[in-house]
């Protein structure tokens, strides 16, 4: 099986640490990217400012860490934008997007919105998807994406973009965490933005994603085939452990980032055993079944 091409490497997006600290999307969106770059996190956590222009208000979605720099940045926006917040969206637990949520929320006086209880919070809004979220003159489709773990959500705005969180990655493929993500969902929640016909992807790191979304989102798919198919095709030989695994599968790609890949490797190989196709063996090895 022939590793599938990821379109954006022909695109003109901006280098690994050289995306600006906040961008005009359009008129609805304003990104500000937080201080906190890590392998992970790519160049930093995006917050997205949104609103209808000349409104006065403002959404949150995802401020991110609850960092003082970055709290004066989003700070600086709103003020640019003359507008106040009057809620806060989450697209997922996971601390470098939620960790701000209720801290922000309590300072500007207002209810967060998400998917899980223990981000939202006493009095918060939980959403699910089908549901809309109408706030700062402009309305946000809430869009169920489980898989990188099981409360992620997506915002589609009225432009067509949608805001995808960790789902969809400006750079690279996101991670199946393990145990909480599952496979077979985020498969499902790729064909689900992707029937969408997204106009653009705004995602939670990297650069944002104009041209042809599609592309990318038909590129991710076929790399959890590819990613599949290499871990069967290691097994052939006999049983390995994770660890055996990602050197072999992921030899391509940085060390600092294995931990991750054994994630979505774990996360792969309790698909692929569901299916029948691998068992698991003595200890953390697996075999083909």
């Amino acid at each position: 099986m022939t590793a599938p091409v990821d379109p954006r490497r022909s695109w003109e997006l901006p280098a690994p640490g050289q995306l600006s600290r906040t961008a005009e999307l359009e008129p609805l969106v304003t990104r500000v990217l937080a201080p906190n770059p890590s392998p992970m996190t790519l160049d930093g956590t995006n917050t997205y400012v949104v609103g209808a222009p000349g409104g006065g208000q403002a959404v949150l979605v995802d401020p991110g860490p609850d960092d003082a720099a970055h709290l004066a940045a989003v700070e600086e926006v709103l003020a640019a934008r003359d507008a106040q917040v009057v809620g806060v969206l989450v697209t997922h637990h996971h601390g470098d997007h939620a960790e701000a949520a209720l801290p922000w929320a309590a300072r500007f006086g207002v209810t967060v919105a998400a998917s899980a209880p223990e981000v939202a919070g006493t009095g918060g809004r939980l959403l699910e998807h089908g549901e809309r979220v109408e706030l700062a003159g402009t309305v946000l489709d809430v869009v169920g994406t489980p898989g990188h773990c099981s409360d992620h959500l997506a915002f589609r705005l009225e432009s067509g973009a949608v805001l995808v969180g960790d789902h969809v990655l400006g750079r690279g493929t996101s991670v199946v965490t393990h145990p909480e993500g599952d496979v077979l969902a985020y498969l499902d929640s790729l064909r689900r933005v992707h029937d969408l016909g997204p106009s653009a992807l705004y995602c939670g790191h990297g650069p944002e994603l104009t041209e042809d979304v599609g592309a990318v989102l038909d590129f991710y798919a076929a790399h959890r085939a590819y990613r599949e198919w290499q871990l069967v095709d290691a097994l052939l030989p006999g049983a390995q452990t994770v660890e055996e695994l990602v050197a072999h599968v992921y030899a391509e790609v940085p060390r600092e980032v294995w931990p991750a890949a054994a994630q979505s490797t774990r996360a792969t190989l309790a698909k692929l055993s569901a299916q029948g196709q691998v068992v698991r063996g003595a200890g953390d090895s697996w075999r083909v079944a």
